[in-house]
C-alpha cells in the first residue's frame, strides 16, 4: 500500500550564518561537531542536537522503507521560519530554504513532495515567494500557528490565504512560538501543553476569523491532529452559543460545521484517540503523519494505525488518499 508521510521536517546540511550576514539576530546555523551529527545553534545558543537523518535525503529514504513508507512531504523545522527578522531577511532565508527543498525534489520526485515557508509578516513578500515556489515544482507552504503573535486571522494575512487559493497551494498550520513558553520551561510543557492549545489558537482564529467561510476552496492542515482543537470542541462550541456577543462577532457560522472542512495529521501517539478524531473527521481528512526526524514524533510511521482493527480503505485513506487530495496531487505520480 503506498503511503505518504504528510508532515516532516528536513534542513540542508550547511546553513550560512545569516547573524553575522545581517548583523543582528539569532538566527539557527549548524555547527557539524562529530560524524552524522550537528548542533543547531540559535545564536550563541545550542538549541538542538540533531542526526544526518535531518538533512541527507539516501539516509531518510532507507528509514523510511524500514516501515515501507514510499514518500515523504518535506518542510522546514518551525525554528527557521523567522518571522522576526527584517522582512527582506526573512525572505532570503526563505529563498535558501526553499531552493533546497525544491532541488531535492528534482531529484527524487517519487520520493520527496515540498512545502515552502515564506516571510509572513510581510504580505507581499510572502506573496512573491509563495509565486515563485509554485513555479519550481513546491506545492503548498507551512507556515506557524501565529505570527509574532498575531492570529491568523488578523487582515494582514487574509492576501496570503487569498494567494494560496488562487494559485492552488496547500497550507500546514504548525505550531510554534507557543504562548506561555517563557513562563512555563520545566517539564517540557511549551512542546507537552503549549503546542496542542497553539493549534487549537490557530483553526479557532481562522473560523472564527471567517477565513474559511471567505475562501472555501483554501485546503488548510493542522499539524498533530489539530492539537487540542477537536478533543476541546464541544467547549468552543458552547462558547459560541452561550456567548456569541464575544465569539461570534467575525463570524455567524458555528465552529462544528467546520469539522470536516479542514484536514489534521494522524499524530495522536493514542489508537483511542485517532478513533476520536476518525469519528469527527473521516478517513478522508486524516493524513498520514509523523513529525519525522523528531523524538515527540510518531518514528515508526503509521505503525500503530497498521495494527489497529480498520478497514483497508479507512487506512488507504489515511496512509495516501487524504494527503493526496489536500495536496491536490495524483496518485500515478508515485507509482
Amino acid at each position: 500500500m503506498l503511503k505518504i508521510d504528510s508532515h516532516t521536517h528536513i534542513l540542508p546540511k550547511d546553513l550560512p550564518n545569516w547573524s553575522e550576514k545581517f548583523g543582528y539576530g539569532d538566527f539557527i546555523y549548524l555547527q557539524h561537531h562529530k560524524p552524522g551529527y550537528a548542533k543547531m545553534m540559535r545564536g550563541n545558543q545550542f538549541f538542538r542536537e540533531i542526526k544526518e537523518n535531518c538533512w541527507d535525503p539516501e539516509v531518510r529514504i532507507e528509514e523510511y522503507a524500514i516501515f515501507n513508507t514510499q514518500v515523504q512531504v518535506v518542510c522546514t523545522i518551525p525554528v527557521m521560519f523567522s518571522y522576526w527578522a527584517k522582512p527582506q531577511d526573512c525572505l532570503e532565508v526563505s529563498t535558501f530554504l526553499n531552493d533546497h527543498i525544491a532541488d531535492l525534489v528534482v531529484k527524487y520526485p517519487r520520493n520527496y513532495i515540498g512545502l515552502a515557508t515564506v516571510p509572513m509578516q510581510d504580505a507581499d513578500l510572502a506573496i512573491q515567494e509563495l509565486e515563485r515556489c509554485k513555479k519550481i515544482g513546491l506545492v503548498g507552504i507551512q507556515i506557524g500557528s501565529n505570527i509574532n503573535d498575531e492570529n491568523l486571522n488578523e487582515e494582514r494575512f487574509f492576501p496570503i490565504f487569498e494567494a494560496c487559493q488562487a494559485l492552488n497551494m496547500a497550507v500546514l498550520v504548525h505550531p510554534w512560538n507557543m504562548m506561555g513558553q517563557k513562563d512555563m520551561q520545566r517539564y517540557w510543557l511549551p512542546w507537552l501543553v503549549g503546542m496542542p492549545a497553539e493549534t487549537a489558537r490557530a483553526a479557532c482564529s481562522m473560523i472564527f476569523g471567517g477565513i474559511f467561510e471567505r475562501l472555501p476552496k483554501l485546503r488548510v492542515n493542522f499539524a498533530h491532529a489539530g492539537g487540542s482543537f477537536l478533543p476541546t470542541i464541544g467547549r468552543i462550541q458552547h462558547g459560541f452559543e452561550c456567548r456569541p456577543d464575544l465569539v461570534a462577532i467575525d463570524n455567524p457560522i458555528e465552529p462544528r460545521k467546520y469539522i470536516g472542512q479542514f484536514w489534521v495529521d494522524s499524530i495522536t501517539h493514542d489508537p483511542a484517540m485517532l478513533e476520536y478524531v476518525l469519528k469527527m473527521q473521516g478517513s478522508k481528512k486524516i493524513t498520514l503523519g509523523s513529525d519525522y526526524p523528531f523524538p515527540l514524533g510518531d518514528l515508526e510511521i503509521g505503525k500503530f494505525i497498521e495494527d489497529m482493527p480498520l478497514d483497508n480503505s479507512i487506512k488507504e485513506d489515511i496512509f495516501h488518499n487524504a494527503t493526496l487530495e489536500w495536496l491536490d496531487l495524483p496518485k500515478e505520480r508515485f507509482i
